[in-house]
């Protein structure tokens, strides 16, 4: 155990040395090389790429309504969860990224100024969240500024005030897996709305907008009203409403009850929404945490400095097939979309081998885990076990 915890302490140390001693300019030379290599080719291949992943998204969906009116079942539940999950982390992620805004003869549906724009939400990508809001906070605030205070999604310090209240470990776990269990519509659909609100303050003129927590989800103040009237309200109505009530006639026709049928439309649509927001928060919550990654003090100064941050702020799964890649919806390269969030689905398995490469002659650690086992670092850091790197440790 103590040589162990030697040989950690040695690679900590190692990394934060080479934080400051890599020779920036020419890793940015060789990655927008690689960039150009990679991205070369675009077009009519990466289109049908893209639709093709969408297909398996929606027979996951079409496979999991059409037998959930039978009876409550994990089955059915994770089927629609796993579609679900698929228009998110997938095909809206990668779209609103702007990923194929430059492919010659994409329909406009699948460009970021087209994609679930206004009532095209409803077709596109129905989530707790507003289109616009996860462009601002994701795509924007938490891309351009990695592991920084100005990082909304950043874990260590977002869960600063959590570890200040003192309580038994296992509460802290029992809270955790709460969280992650409702994290889509308690975290995302008010971070992502408070950020785009500030936005649009700050681009008025106007002070940026100071709430409680109490107020924000209150229907009767303004932050609150917003929240509930533009990602609450729409997202209920649409998925626990409208959905089941659509297989009453369903349920008269078989004979089994459109009550019945209804009701277990709800109840499998409910289990899904549970595993929808365990199974993002497994694959996007872990994917830049952990005592082997880094978190900064400033903001980067140079290109290559940017793209030396999210190779050591990131980490990617498993990768290499299409199956690999549905499962983790695309979010299992990390590291090289960070460096190109605009890049298409199907050319991650093409640049993966060579950042890799890359990095292994430069002598910088890629961290590439088990999404499992980046879990158990994550829920470390989460409940105050093991912190992440500074690279202030060591004077450049």
């Amino acid at each position: 155990m103590r040589i162990s915890l030697i040989e950690k302490y040695k690679e900590k140390i190692l990394s934060t040395h080479i934080y400051h001693t890599i020779d920036r300019e020419q890793l940015a030379k060789d990655l927008d090389e690689i960039r150009t290599e990679v991205l070369a080719d675009l077009g009519e291949e990466d289109i049908r790429y893209l639709k093709k992943i969408e297909c398996w998204g929606r027979i996951c969906t079409l496979l999991g309504y059409g037998t959930a009116w039978v009876i409550p079942n994990p089955i059915s539940a994770y089927l629609i969860s796993q579609g679900s999950t698929t228009r998110w982390t997938t095909i809206a992620h990668h779209i609103t990224h702007r990923a194929y805004d430059k492919v010659e003869g994409i329909p406009k549906r699948y460009t970021s100024k087209g994609f679930a724009r206004g009532n095209r939400r409803f077709l596109d990508w129905m989530e707790w969240m507003v289109p616009a809001a996860w462009d601002k906070e994701h795509n924007d605030l938490h891309h351009y500024n990695l592991g920084e205070k100005a990082d909304p999604d950043q874990v260590e310090f977002n869960m600063e005030q959590f570890l200040s209240i003192k309580m038994p470990m296992p509460v802290r776990y029992i809270f955790l897996f709460f969280m992650a269990c409702t994290w889509k519509f308690l975290y995302y659909a008010p971070s992502t709305l408070k950020e785009l609100r500030n936005f649009n303050a700050k681009k008025a003129g106007k002070p940026s907008s100071e709430c409680s927590r109490a107020d924000e989800w209150n229907p009767l103040k303004p932050e609150g009203w917003e929240l509930w009237s533009q990602c609450l309200l729409p997202y209920i109505g649409f998925r626990f409403v409208l959905f089941p009530l659509l297989f009453i006639p369903v349920g008269i026709v078989t004979a089994i009850g459109g009550g019945v049928a209804a009701t277990n439309v709800l109840i499998n649509s409910l289990m899904a929404e549970v595993f929808a927001n365990l199974h993002t928060f497994l694959i996007i919550g872990t994917n830049h945490v952990g005592d082997d990654l880094f978190i900064f003090e400033d903001k980067a100064k140079s290109k290559g400095e940017y793209y030396l941050r999210q190779i050591l702020g990131s980490t990617n799964f498993a990768t290499g097939t299409d199956k690999i890649d549905f499962m983790h919806g695309w979010l299992n390269y990390q590291i090289e979309h960070h460096l190109w969030p605009d890049m298409p689905l199907s050319r991650y398995q093409r640049a993966q081998p060579k950042v890799k490469a890359l990095c292994e002659k430069y002598g910088l650690p890629y961290v590439q885990e088990s999404v499992f086992k980046r879990l158990w670092k994550t829920l470390d850091v989460m409940t105050g076990k093991t912190k992440m790197l500074r690279p202030s440790a060591v004077e450049s």
